[in-house]
């Protein structure tokens, strides 16, 4: 079932969305040459505790984990494709490498969830295109998500503005509701068939988040054995950007927004 939100729910949403992207714009920003992935998680918890906010993912289990979750935020480098632990074997980033940093907080009894990718120093031009095109795609999904429209028109709009640059379409992995838990009804895939799916209705919050691999779509699951990282199957970079967003009589509002990025 889907659970529609309330206008003084939305309020709340849209404050939390505002602090998340302040979260997301520092650690964007730290991620520089040098700096661990390690040190991204320990800035995470610390500004959690700076804007008096929960750290939803650390300890969280969801219904594909094999234990609890153990960090704050999900850091994703490379070849990564979701859910790389920052945490437990920590990675140090260099000059070219892509991460996909992915955060849900908690705030005053509602949740958002929010990723970015973003390039470390300077990344080459095909790694540029990816990171564009993948947040490209979160835009027009979001625009699809119209009232009256159908969820399968999210990951149709999306799938078909990917498909002429040549690169992968994760399909294993979907965005998903969100308002309420970090993970609820309905599941939002990046690919789907016009005009299927529930109908959109004023209330609902859905967190859209296309998933992009610059080779093929396939991955695999858990080749380091921590029950969690995500890899693409022929190596090759990936890149995800997610927003929160809110359904409104106006139309579809990404509360998870910064002025930033």
């Amino acid at each position: 079932m889907i659970r529609k939100k309330n206008k003084d729910q939305i309020q709340t949403l849209r404050e939390a969305g505002v602090v998340l992207a302040k979260i997301l714009d520092e650690l964007c920003e730290a991620s520089k040459p040098g700096v661990t992935t390690l040190d991204l998680n320990d800035l995470a918890i610390e500004l959690a505790k700076k804007y008096k906010v929960e750290t939803i993912l650390l300890g969280y289990k969801p219904g594909f984990g094999s234990r609890p979750y153990p960090a704050a935020i999900c850091t994703s480098v490379n070849n990564v494709v979701q859910h790389g632990i920052p945490n437990e074997k920590p990675l140090t980033l260099k000059n070219g490498d892509v991460i996909n940093l992915d955060m849900s907080i908690g705030y005053k009894g509602m949740v958002v969830d929010s990723g970015r990718t973003v390039g470390v120093g300077k990344i080459d031009k095909a790694a540029q295109k990816l990171l564009q095109v993948t947040r490209e795609a979160l835009y027009v999904g979001i625009e699809a998500a119209q009232v009256g429209a159908r969820v399968g028109d999210i990951g149709h709009a999306i799938s078909k503005y990917v498909k002429p640059y040549g690169f992968g379409v994760v399909e294993v992995l979907c965005g998903h509701g969100v308002g309420f838990a970090v993970h609820e009804e309905p599941l939002i895939p990046n690919f789907g068939k016009k005009g299927t799916g529930p109908e959109i209705e004023v209330g609902m919050v859905f967190a859209i988040e296309p998933i992009v691999n610059e080779g093929t779509k396939d991955v695999t699951f858990d080749d380091a054995g921590d029950g969690y990282t995500v890899y693409t199957k022929d190596g090759k970079r990936s890149a995800h950007f997610e927003h929160t967003v809110v359904i409104t009589e106006n139309g579809p509002e990404p509360v998870t927004e910064s002025p930033k990025f």
